[in-house]
């Protein structure tokens, strides 16, 4: 196979994206944001369908239709495509070693490679492409989807966050901590208690007035068994033998079992609870461990804490592609002016969910009887 340069594998992939055939077509509105999903494969539309069932956009008219989306997306079902290119390796992030992404840049356009299922994704200020077995890696095509939603928050202004989101009365808080503290677990814990659903591990942020605004990037929570068993609102994602299974093991089993299932927000706790966006009212930082045996909740000031600034701090990855004209704030410091007015929380020694939820309710409560006042 002949090496093939930046410029040819841009220009296949061109050429096989300005050939293909649409067969369906998947309208989607993340908060702001009008996303068109095109597929040469119904099976591909139907699998987002369900995955985004909260997100569709209801609106049908036909000047809606007519008006061109702010992103769109096409998937186009294949084998993978082999290209001998000049790839530049993605390092994994701080703490892991397995490299999974090599990309191109040519110009303003970059071409992502994952290494394991070889798909491909190309993408510019225009135009936003899926190659290969799509059917196969429906989660690369959803991150995909949401990463070009990411991008768009970023080119106006906002910050990305590693948080979960959750809000009551449009109230919301901001739930983080180092990867594997709970977060996505925490949210749910809140939710069985009435709190709707913002985002699982990504959260957009930015002022407007005099008030935080956060944005959630649509993916739904993944937890482990115990998270499961913890929950009655999720004990339908289980049969009564895995429930047996699970139930014979020790806490600290469970809370290191690496067995990921996706919560569909609409079957475990109705329709309507997940939100786009929401006021952000706090900041929870998850920095605990079950070999403590008690729990603390304490206000902390992030600039004298920047171990856990650490946590909230997000780079958008390789999916993210710097857009002429726009200005970008990645660094510390730029985090510290959004969260100066915000209360931020420490929950440090052992490991209660249910306190912290509760506690965490009881806070937006205050927050929405001082606004009545």
């Amino acid at each position: 196979m002949s090496r093939h340069s930046p410029e040819q594998v841009h220009s296949l992939l061109s050429e096989i994206l300005d050939s293909a055939r649409i067969q369906a077509t998947l309208r989607l509105r993340f908060s702001g944001c009008r996303i068109v999903v095109h597929a040469d494969d119904p099976q591909i539309i139907a699998k987002l369908r369900r995955y985004y069932s909260e997100f569709q956009d209801s609106v049908h008219t036909e000047n809606m239709q007519d008006r061109d989306p702010d992103i769109l997306i096409t998937a186009l079902e294949g084998p993978p495509l082999e290209f001998d290119a000049p790839w530049t390796v993605k390092q994994p992030d701080p703490g892991k070693s397995r490299i999974k992404e090599e990309y191109l840049d040519q110009g303003e356009v970059r071409i992502v490679l994952k290494r394991l299922t070889g798909m491909l994704f190309l993408f510019d200020q225009r135009r936003h492409a899926a190659f290969g077995p799509c059917l196969a890696n429906e989660n690369q095509v959803i991150n995909f989807i949401n990463s070009r939603f990411i991008q768009w928050m970023l080119d106006r202004n906002s910050l990305l966050c590693h948080a979960a989101g959750v809000a009551k009365h449009g109230k919301g808080l901001a739930l983080a901590g180092f990867s594997g503290m709970g977060k996505s677990t925490l949210a749910l814990h809140m939710m069985s208690r009435g709190l709707d659903f913002v985002s699982n591990d990504r959260l957009l942020i930015h002022r407007k007035d005099d008030k935080i605004m956060m944005h959630g990037v649509a993916k739904l929570p993944r937890v482990n068994p115990g998270t499961i068993l913890g929950n009655p609102s999720l004990s339908g994602m289980l049969d009564e033998a895995q429930k047996d299974a699970y139930a014979g093991m020790a806490p600290e089993e469970l809370w290191a079992l690496e067995q990921k299932h996706d919560v569909y927000l609409d079957e475990c706790f109705g329709p309507g609870k997940n939100l786009s966006s929401s006021n952000l009212n706090g900041l929870v930082i998850l920095n605990w461990s079950p070999k403590y045996p008690r729990i603390s909740l304490e206000l902390v000031d992030l600039a004298q804490r920047p171990d856990l600034l650490d946590t909230v701090v997000k780079s958008p990855g390789v999916f993210f592609l710097p857009r002429p004209g726009c200005t970008y704030r990645f660094k510390p410091e730029a985090y510290l002016r959004m969260f100066e007015d915000c209360a931020v929380f420490e929950a440090r020694g052992g490991v209660d969910f249910d306190h912290v939820a509760k506690a965490c309710i009881h806070y937006l409560d205050q927050q929405e009887r001082t606004c009545s006042a």
